[in-house]
């Protein structure tokens, strides 16, 4: 924790999760005795960081033409932008990145950034790829909290050219902004997983959606359409490049939970109770055998 209260971390897009960043690290890490660290910040919205700096989250914001001044300074950097415009930041600005920094990212897809990256960034700059588990239904700054990863799960995929103490680094400010579980994978891994826990969930959820015969249905509602489609307000240019950028693990997602519908639908066809309800006493036993994790009502991961 000593190392982290010295450091000047930049936050490159101040949305929610940005925003939640900044605030948690301000919070958790530099609100504290002896702390002498800042927090300086880029985005493209002069109304949200003057909020920021207002607000006391952050010490200096950059608009995105001055985004070189703000890295020169920083030792730690976190790029929060959708997946395409975290590759083009970093390669625009490859050669201002502070030497001896360490750059990260809160990606939803990680094939497309191993496969770029480490062509675009010095070796003086150590690259960290790492996915915080949280999200929220509503966007922007506006809706950000220094509370928002409490208890979630954060993943890193460590790479051959990551240092050690990078690595550590990461992980204490991590632990510091209260992750509660590091799980550390590969990127193909990750790609496959989260395209079944996270993405696969946005196309349920927008096609149940879709498949309403009437806005009022929810007069009927008793939780569980409401449970179901929370995630379904979407942040739709996000999603979208999120699902294209995983294509082939999605489309893979989606016909194995098709070839399910289709048996759940052939059961009922038939009348099938005995058949039927096996499958579902199966289905609660899956279910359970998985755990339980607690995620906040705001969460959209």
């Amino acid at each position: 924790m000593t190392e982290l209260k010295q450091l000047t971390y930049g936050i490159v897009g101040l949305g929610i999760m940005g925003g939640s960043i900044a605030k948690s690290v301000r919070a958790n890490v530099l609100d504290i005795p002896g702390a002498s660290g800042k927090i300086f910040a880029c985005d493209i919205n002069m109304q949200t960081l003057n909020m920021a700096e207002n607000g006391g989250v952050i010490d200096r914001l950059f608009l995105p033409r001055d985004a070189d001044k703000m890295l020169l300074c920083c030792d730690i950097v976190y790029v929060c932008l959708y997946p395409h415009a975290t590759l083009d930041f970093m390669k625009e600005h490859r050669n201002f990145f502070k030497s001896g920094s360490v750059v990260t990212d809160i990606s939803g897809v990680k094939t497309l950034l191993v496969e770029n990256v480490k062509n675009s960034l010095r070796d003086d700059v150590d690259f960290v790829i790492g996915h915080p588990m949280a999200g929220g239904a509503k966007e922007g700054y506006v809706n950000s909290d220094s509370t928002y990863f409490e208890g979630r799960n954060y993943i890193l995929m460590p790479q051959t050219w990551n240092k050690k103490e990078s690595l550590v680094l990461i992980k204490d400010l991590i632990t510091a902004m209260g992750f509660s579980h590091i799980v550390e994978t590969d990127y193909h891994s990750h790609d496959h997983k989260i395209a079944f826990t996270s993405q696969l969930c946005h196309v349920i959820a927008a096609a149940l959606v879709e498949s309403a015969e009437d806005e009022n249905i929810t007069e009927f509602g008793g939780g569980s359409f409401e449970d179901l489609t929370r995630i379904a307000m979407i942040n739709a240019p996000l999603w979208t490049e999120l699902f294209l950028s995983n294509k082939a693990e999605l489309l893979g997602h989606i016909m194995n939970f098709e070839r399910q519908l289709d048996i759940i639908k052939k059961y009922i066809e038939s009348n099938d109770a005995e058949v039927l309800e096996k499958y579902l006493t199966d289905v609660r036993r899956r279910r359970m055998s998985m755990g339980t994790f607690v995620t906040r009502e705001t969460g959209c991961c």
